[in-house]
């Protein structure tokens, strides 16, 4: 069968030819530039745990290692910390996470259930993560790099997809699927004429990178309307995010308006930030990079036609309040490798491949709503902003977004995923509800190795985890062949697509012999109450589309 062509060779782009290579699917990655990226100190990218975990899977390489976690996060309004609240995780290092308002107004606030269990966001420069995955292509047999070939043409059939593109190396590719991880002016989605709807120019950031002392080391910052910001009257915000060596990246949200940032504004901007922050004095820095950084909310149309799809910045492209583009880029493919992979292995089956734009498209559409939603009362003031405790429901939602927690940030659940299947008297509810992504507990494999629940994802087998408490302290003999696990074993064995089956100690809110069916992105099917073998049968089927081939032509959307 012909391998998937996948169009950019961005941060998403290689992630996705590595997330098929994981499932022995080949792939074609054209790369429209040289093969290497340029090295800007000022482009950087924060990953969320779950998204840092996928890259750490597809790179072999602990990303912690090259980038930066934050040790705390302090909010500041008009010189005033509001509020600090520290947490602690076990393996990572302290996290503060802020709010604003007044201290009175704040001083109960609850954070919420799991608040602690959530590490910091990974701060690291976008060229040093591509560095990483595009070292990890070159070592994988399945994925063929063709450099210097920009796409400008694309037909499909029932059967397949054929694309050319034109440079030094021009040719015609065959592919079995193509998805389109070309960026806000994606070529791919401009060839099937799908609409990219939106906002342009919602917010404007001055970004500088230097290398300089600030009195908070490793902690990210966000200050909100500083008294001292003269070159810019309307007030607006200053963050400021860590990197390796002693280097910060520096954010300023600029006014509405197309207003020049020329060189010696941002300078301006630098100069009195640093003062402010150091008691007016400017203290010594060097600057490494500078921009200016504009974010479009926009939304495709429709994420696949026939055997065409798009990915990443080619299908939405958000980034206000915090929100990271990136991100949702990686849920992305996280979310269509393993779709593609059965359909490449197996047959298409519309409702799975269907299915992607589904989950994927309102996800994104639901982060777009809530910050559009926001962004009028968190940059307009207006009469809300009189409201009392306005300003801490407000600014909470803002600090919430930077850490990667809530509606802004925070890994998005399919609870009306068209694979979800139909309700059984057997399921039972646990802290993860369906469609939810799963907690990653140490559960024990098959031959015995002690794992991480999410080092197993990602394979394009489905995961059946029994809780089993007790079972960590024996021996792999033993517990194989007792109680429930020969039946459980048997079942697994007799479902429609190849699963892997652990037993873990624990899992929150689960009780002992309970039996999750978790999907290979690590999305939580359904929560069974024992050994039901007909259940987790009909679960297993309607998660991956059904048994049915797709008989759609390459037009279908």
């Amino acid at each position: 069968m012909d391998p998937v062509i996948i169009v950019g060779a961005g941060p998403v782009g290689l992630s996705l030819a590595l997330a098929l290579a994981r499932q022995d699917v080949p792939s074609v990655l054209l790369d429209e530039g040289p093969g290497h990226d340029e090295q800007r100190a000022a482009r950087t990218v924060v990953l969320r745990e779950d998204t840092t975990a996928l890259l750490e899977r597809l790179t072999g390489m602990p990303l912690a290692e090259a980038g930066l976690r934050w040790s705390g996060w302090r909010s500041m309004r008009r010189r005033q910390v509001v509020r600090e609240v520290t947490f602690r995780s076990p393996g990572a290092r302290e996290r503060h996470e802020s709010g604003y308002g007044t201290t009175d107004t704040l001083k109960n606030a609850d954070d919420g259930p799991g608040a602690a269990e959530e590490p910091a966001p990974l701060h690291l420069a976008q060229h040093v993560l591509t560095g990483a995955l595009r070292h990890a292509i070159a070592r994988e047999p399945l994925v063929k790099v063709a450099v210097e070939s920009r796409l400008d043409l694309l037909e499909q059939e029932a059967s397949g997809v054929t694309a050319h593109t034109r440079g030094p190396r021009g040719t015609w590719w065959r592919g079995s699927f193509l998805v389109g991880c070309d960026g806000p002016r994606s070529t791919v989605r401009k060839l099937l004429d799908i609409r990219f709807p939106g906002r342009t120019a919602v917010e404007r950031h001055a970004v500088a990178a230097l290398r300089t002392e600030l009195p908070w080391p490793d902690r990210a910052l966000l200050h909100r309307a500083p008294p001292w910001r003269t070159s810019w009257p309307s007030g607006g915000e200053v963050s400021a995010r860590p990197l390796p060596q002693g280097v910060w990246r520096l954010d300023w949200l600029l006014p509405p308006g197309k207003d020049l940032v020329t060189p010696e504004v941002l300078v301006t901007l630098i100069r009195e930030t640093l003062a402010g922050w150091h008691e007016g004095t400017t203290p010594p820095y060097e600057l490494l990079d500078t921009g200016v950084h504009t974010v479009h909310h926009r939304l495709a149309r429709r994420w696949r036609a026939g055997r065409v799809f798009l990915a990443g910045d080619a299908a939405h492209l958000l980034g206000a309040l915090g929100t990271q583009g990136l991100d949702e880029g990686l849920r992305d493919i996280d979310n269509l490798a393993w779709k593609l992979g059965i359909a490449w292995h197996h047959s298409p089956r519309k409702a799975l491949l269907d299915s992607y734009q589904a989950e994927r498209r309102a996800v994104v559409a639901d982060r777009l709503r809530a910050a559009d939603q926001a962004l009028p009362q968190l940059r307009g003031g207006g009469l809300r902003a009189l409201v009392p405790g306005s300003a801490r429901g407000h600014d909470a939602l803002l600090a919430h977004a930077h850490l990667g927690q809530g509606a802004l940030g925070a890994p998005g659940a399919y609870a009306n995923s068209p694979l979800a299947p139909a309700s059984a008297e057997s399921a039972v509810p646990v802290d993860t509800a369906p469609g939810e992504r799963i907690a990653d507990v140490r559960v024990t494999a098959e031959d015995g190795s002690s794992v991480r629940l999410w080092d197993r994802l990602g394979r394009g087998s489905l995961l059946v985890v029994l809780v089993a408490p007790g079972t960590g302290v024996w021996e792999r003999k033993h517990w194989l062949s007792a109680g429930i696990m020969p039946r459980l074993a048997a079942a697994v064995t007799a479902l429609p697509h190849p699963a892997e089956l652990l037993v873990a100690e624990g899992y929150p809110g689960a009780a002992p012999h309970t039996v999750l069916l978790v999907r290979p992105d690590g999305h939580l099917v359904t929560a069974l109450s024992g050994v039901r073998p007909a259940d987790l049968y009909q679960a297993a089927e309607a998660t991956v589309g059904g048994t049915a081939p797709e008989q759609a032509t390459a037009n279908a959307s």
